[in-house]
């Protein structure tokens, strides 16, 4: 069931033209729809000379922008921890590439920083045992009898679960 709003109408809008006048009119309409559009200009630039002095006087443009302190450091400070978010992963990513090639290379890759993160430990260590004999090297000279007594002591062990009696005999 068709309705008549919906009944195909005539092709051509124009009954009257011929065949060549229609095929003339449909070349034109092609060609008019792919022709290049004229180019519209974008931006303008005045190429005529700046004269030396003008009729008005420049204008002070105060700076209106109030950024408070908090919130400058915290670009800083957002800025400092990108920076060594960067830093580390590009280490990481250099590490993971000495990993991947197994080679004198990247076994010296992988071991020498160990190595030199001990050997920065015990420098450290050493000069900290060097500092701390320098304050508790005081020589104590004791003055008084001194008892020493010949002591003997036994060890007894015993038991499936190791239960050990010592006995000190003077």
């Amino acid at each position: 069931m068709t309705h008549p709003e919906h009944t195909p109408g005539p092709v051509h809008s124009n009954p009257r033209l011929t065949d060549a006048e229609a095929t003339a009119e449909a070349r034109r309409i092609i060609e008019e729809a792919y022709r290049p559009l004229p180019q519209q200009p974008t931006s303008y630039r005045d190429t005529s000379p700046l004269p030396a002095y003008g009729s008005t006087p420049p204008v002070l443009q105060p700076d209106r922008r109030i950024i408070p302190a908090w919130a400058a450091g915290t670009a800083v400070a957002g800025i400092g921890v990108g920076a060594a978010c960067v830093g580390g992963g590009c280490g990481f990513w250099l590490a993971c590439q000495g990993f991947a090639a197994v080679s004198l290379t990247s076994v010296l890759f992988v071991t020498l920083p160990i190595a030199a993160a001990a050997a920065v430990v015990t420098a450290i260590g050493s000069a900290l045992r060097s500092l701390k004999t320098v304050h508790t090297e005081h020589h104590h000279h004791y003055t008084g009898p001194v008892l020493q007594e010949n002591t003997s002591l036994t060890t007894h062990t015993r038991g499936l679960i190791a239960r050990t009696r010592n006995e000190l005999h003077s």
